[in-house]
Formats: structure tokens, C-alpha cells, sequence
């Protein structure tokens, strides 16, 4: 049986995200002519990951870093407050903004393309937001709830076009006030029409439940968000982390429905970019958490598997980022095949938690 190359499969897909990015900005000069030079600047990220990789060390082309735990809503479900990974109130001992940016200096050094930022509320961290605006070399989708998107932010997009809003959403009006809070539904559509009128590019994040699958990618849906301007619709499947909400977790069937749907999107409607976490992980030899693809910092520099796995033996601002992706937690994730075993879908290493806490135990 042929080896899996997980660095190949990651190098081609940000080469596909970034190749379906710069079709998707074909009428926006300023924002394509960025996308091209990104383009470039990607390519170069892959031949360092690829150096490394030929001598033994791997370095995965994306990073989560959740660079703050305070939120200022309350959505339900939320796997982060369930975890108490995020709070009402400013948070205690998180990262400074100047650690951020060693982080992301680092990132740069050793070939990472993307850094997903999220929270809490991304925006509520100017400071960092500043520093990633530095690193051009760098692609920074922002997982926002899109309350906080101001005239400041409408100027730092401006001159930073390697910043871009992901505004989650739940679907229609109804269904995403239901989840996030009355009158939040508005304020996104006024951000998006802003942002469109400014020829800035955003995209949205969605999480799917087994109640608005159909509703979130029906093409009345995803039409909206295109005659807004969104270039892209990541679509993210809910984690249960309370047994009375894994009624709302997707199964086989509505998983298989979405990796459909998303084939025909991508080959019906290329005036976005549709991307879906944790997709079918069989195509990727795996999950692609603890440093195979990704891995997740949060707010107080603890280096975790992933958002849905919050566990942490090694912290980034006592240690270098590229000793923090080799740490023992994720050693042994990746080499005692917990990443890589067939499973009934979703996240692999929630449904391995009992297995994850053995190992921080050692």
C-alpha cells in the first residue's frame, strides 16, 4: 500500500485555497493583484516545509491561535465556554501582544502560510490584530462574530489585505439570532454590505448542525452571501461537548451529504472558496490535528492539539514555536497512531478524550 505524504496532501490543498482564492477576486484588482503576490509568497512557505521535511522535521502549513478567551456573546452550544476556555470579562495572564508577534515571526520563519485567528472575539485584541497585519507573508482568516467590525477595522482591512473576516453565521435570520443572540443576524449583513461597498474580502464561517445542513447550503442561502461579496464559506462541524446537544452533532448521512454538496459548489459556484473542517478525514490519511496539518495556541500560549481538544503539556512563551509542535502530547498523537485509526466521523480526538487524558497523565 502506498505511504500517505501528508505533507504533499497539505502543500496541494493551500495551493488549492490559494489558486481558488485569486479566481475568486478576478473582479477586485486590489484584492487579486494581493492574492497573486500571496500566491508567490506560498510557494515559497511550501519549499521550506519541504527542506524541513527532508531533514526529518515536519512543519505543519497552518496554526489556530485563539489570541484572547473573552467573548462578548453567549452562543449556544459553544465548545469554548463549555470547556471554560472563554470568559465575559478580560482575561488573566494571556499572551501579550508582543509574544503574539514573536509567534507570528516565528511562523513566518519556518514556512507557515495560515494562521487562523480566533477566540472568544478575535477583535478585541487590536494589538495582535496589528501584528498579524505585519507578516504579509502570512494568510490571516479571523473566525469573528462580526459585532466588533468598526471604521478602525474597515481601515486596518484596507491597508492589511492579508487579514480577512470569516463572520460566523447560522443560516437564515431566525436560525442564527436563535443561536447567537437577537439582532446579531443585522449587524452581519451591515458589516457585509460595508465590506462589499470597500471592496474588501471577507468570508463566513458556518457550523452545521443536523438541523441547518439543508438550510446552509441551499442555494438561496449562499446566494445571499455572493450578492454580499463573500468569497468564502467555511463550513465547520458541530462538536458536541454536553451529552443534550449530540442530537445536533452531524452523522454518516448528513456528513456525506455535505462533502456532496460541497463537490457541487466547488464545481457550480467558483465565485467562492468552500472548505469544511474536519471534511472527510479518510482523504487525508487522518486527522490533521497535533502538528500533522495544524495545531491549535490558545490565549495563554498553551500549544493543544486542536480547539476541540484542549490539552497542553508545552507553553510557547517559555519555549520556541518549532519545539512547541514537537511536544511529547503530540509526539505520541501522531506516532502511537491515535490520528490515524478509521472512526465514525467528526472530531477524532474528542472521541478520544479518555485517550488523550491517559496520555497527558504520563
Amino acid at each position: 500500500m502506498e505511504q500517505f505524504d501528508i505533507q504533499e496532501y497539505m502543500t496541494k490543498g493551500v495551493e488549492r485555497v490559494v489558486s481558488e482564492s485569486i479566481k475568486a477576486t478576478l473582479k477586485n484588482p486590489k484584492e487579486s493583484a494581493f492574492m497573486a503576490g500571496f500566491a508567490m509568497a506560498s510557494r515559497s512557505a511550501s519549499k521550506k516545509r519541504r527542506i524541513a521535511e527532508d531533514r526529518g522535521e515536519h512543519i505543519p502549513p497552518f496554526l489556530i491561535a485563539s489570541i484572547t478567551s473573552q467573548c462578548n456573546l453567549h452562543c449556544a452550544g459553544c465548545y469554548s465556554r463549555c470547556n471554560h476556555a472563554t470568559v465575559d470579562g478580560e482575561p488573566v495572564r494571556q499572551l501579550s501582544g508582543e509574544q503574539w508577534a514573536k509567534i507570528f515571526s516565528e511562523a513566518n520563519d519556518l514556512g507557515i502560510s495560515f494562521i487562523l485567528l480566533a477566540g472568544g472575539e478575535p477583535m478585541l485584541r487590536k494589538d495582535v490584530m496589528e501584528s498579524a497585519g505585519e507578516q504579509k507573508n502570512i494568510l490571516f482568516p479571523v473566525f469573528t462574530n462580526g459585532t466588533y467590525m468598526d471604521e478602525y477595522y474597515f481601515g486596518l482591512l484596507d491597508r492589511c489585505r492579508n487579514i480577512i473576516p470569516i463572520m460566523s453565521i447560522e443560516g437564515e435570520k431566525e436560525t442564527t439570532d436563535k443561536r447567537r443572540g437577537t439582532g446579531v443576524y443585522d449587524k452581519l449583513m451591515g458589516s457585509m454590505d460595508e465590506l462589499n461597498r470597500r471592496g474588501l474580502i471577507f468570508g463566513a464561517s458556518v457550523t452545521v448542525t443536523t438541523q441547518n445542513i439543508r438550510e446552509v447550503t441551499s442555494e438561496d442561502f449562499l446566494n445571499k452571501l455572493s450578492a454580499r461579496g463573500c468569497k468564502a464559506v467555511i463550513f465547520v462541524e458541530f462538536v458536541p461537548v454536553t451529552d443534550d446537544s449530540r442530537e445536533l452533532a452531524p452523522g454518516d448521512v448528513e456528513r456525506d451529504y455535505l462533502k456532496s454538496e460541497i463537490a457541487r459548489l466547488r464545481k457550480d459556484h467558483s465565485e467562492m472558496v468552500y472548505i469544511s473542517f474536519p471534511g472527510d478525514e479518510k482523504s487525508s490519511g487522518g486527522c490533521v490535528a497535533a502538528g500533522r496539518g495544524f495545531f491549535h495556541i490558545n490565549s495563554h500560549g498553551g500549544a493543544e492539539p486542536c480547539p476541540f481538544s484542549p490539552y497542553s503539556d508545552i507553553n510557547v512563551s517559555k519555549t520556541s514555536l518549532k519545539e512547541a509542535m514537537n511536544s511529547r502530547l503530540f509526539r505520541e498523537l501522531r506516532d502511537g497512531g491515535y490520528l490515524l485509526e478509521d472512526h465514525p466521523g467528526g472530531c477524532t480526538l474528542y472521541e478520544r478524550k479518555d485517550d488523550v487524558e491517559r496520555l497527558m497523565a504520563i
